[in-house]
């Protein structure tokens, strides 16, 4: 009776709670389902408003990423202009020669300002900037269809500084291939 008694008290005995930092697995399988998969959880303190702006950030960084290796390089601006300097337009020139070769890639060109002027002002600017470059890379030979603009203003600096390095960094164009 006393053995017995004993295996029923040991198999009663509580059960040790799983850490909260596991979920409830360790080892190799943790922070995954019964199927393999990785669980996504959300990381805590994140508003939607934020994944949102990582995840764009993301986009962004890949899409500069596939530029780059296009090897199509960003052009620069003088302060309040869109007119092409020398310098850009022989940058251009060498981009158009790099599309030339890849038919099939199409690209953003994205307008960008510094931060001196109105948000207004800087929008109409970029989009100025970016139609420049698209003039220019179409008189080139690159079918206009394969060329989208877009002007993000002062919105996204290169160089967040307020100096006249900076702003000089900030006064762009710049592509990003479209899938």
């Amino acid at each position: 009776m006393l053995i017995a008694l004993t295996f029923f008290v040991a198999g009663c005995a509580t059960k040790p709670t799983p850490d909260d930092t596991s979920n409830g697995m360790t080892g190799n399988n943790a922070g995954q389902s019964s199927q393999g998969e990785v669980l996504q959880q959300k990381p805590s303190g994140l508003s939607e408003q934020d994944i949102s702006e990582a995840e764009a950030a993301a986009r962004a960084a890949r899409a500069a990423e596939e530029a780059a290796s296009t090897g199509l390089v960003r052009i620069h601006f003088e302060f309040d202009q869109y007119l092409l300097t020398p310098a850009a337009q022989k940058t251009l020139r060498n981009n158009a020669k790099l599309l030339s070769a890849a038919p099939a890639i199409n690209v953003l060109i994205e307008g960008h300002c510094d931060e001196r002027g109105s948000d207004g002002y800087n929008l109409a600017l970029g989009e100025k900037r970016a139609m420049a470059t698209k003039n220019y890379m179409v008189s080139l030979g690159v079918a206009a269809s394969r060329l989208n603009i877009i002007s993000y203003g002062e919105e996204i600096p290169l160089d967040p500084a307020s100096t006249e390095e900076a702003w000089a960094k900030n006064r762009r164009a710049e592509f990003k291939v479209k899938r």
